[in-house]
């Protein structure tokens, strides 16, 4: 694939600004201003580069959301996921090689369980399992099951990741409201980001709506890092 190529496939990458995350709601179509005047309003009010930063670091370093967090690392990977999504599962073994061959990126895991009460209940585990220092083994073995989700599969994701049950359940319950707001936050950012559905991938500045591979994957933190404050031409 051609550097150019990667601008066509997530559709000329969109830059995290302020806009995507302060974005409230849906347009008053009563309201509505011509595009091109919305265009023009836009053009106007540039961003804050401040609030872009903070808007920007509620997402990556949020204190709930578990990390692969290397020495380091100079670019962060943001994943919003559903463990019972295809795409995701498909993703999943890409992202692990990047996590083996690239130590200075930093992936953070956001849960987005769209898929019905079996995804929330695999996110909650998922997420409590880091307590215990086993979120890394655990999101693995999840993303290897086949088929729909269900308690015993999961239970049985658990016991091939080596978490102890026990102690999981008393960590869902100990830091239940600390889950239900990630996982509130995650829904949050979903939606003002415009999402549809997983996979997601916020790799440095650059929202990338859809799954990429191993390679795609490399170009694209090798486009943050060279273009870090999202102003890479579509040219590159």
């Amino acid at each position: 694939m051609k550097r150019t190529s990667i601008f066509v496939l997530i559709g000329a990458v969109l830059v995290f600004g302020a806009a995507l995350l302060f974005r409230q709601g849906t347009p008053d179509k009563a309201n509505a201003k011509p595009v091109a005047a919305q265009q023009q309003q836009q053009q106007q009010q540039q961003p804050d580069p401040a609030e872009v930063a903070a808007a920007r670091k509620k997402v990556t370093d949020d204190p709930v959301a578990p990390k692969v967090a290397p020495k380091g690392y100079d670019v962060t990977v943001v994943t919003y996921t559903d463990y019972q999504c295809p795409f995701c599962r498909k993703m999943h073994p890409a992202l692990d090689k990047l996590i083996a061959n690239d130590k200075k990126v930093r992936v953070v895991y956001h849960d987005w369980p769209i898929f019905g009460a079996p995804s929330v209940e695999a996110a909650k585990l998922a997420i409590a399992s880091q307590w215990q220092g086993k979120h890394k083994a655990f999101d693995d073995a999840l993303m290897q099951i086949q088929g729909k989700l269900s308690s015993e599969k999961i239970r049985a994701a658990a016991d091939k990741a080596g978490v102890n049950w026990n102690r999981l359940q008393a960590d869902l319950k100990k830091h239940s409201s600390e889950i239900d707001g990630l996982l509130a936050r995650t829904g949050q950012q979903a939606a003002m980001m415009g999402l549809s559905g997983t996979p997601a991938v916020l790799i440095g500045p650059y929202l990338v709506p859809g799954a990429l591979d191993y390679d795609q994957l490399v170009k694209a933190v090798a486009l943050a890092r060279k273009y870090p404050n999202g102003n890479a031409p579509a040219d590159s």
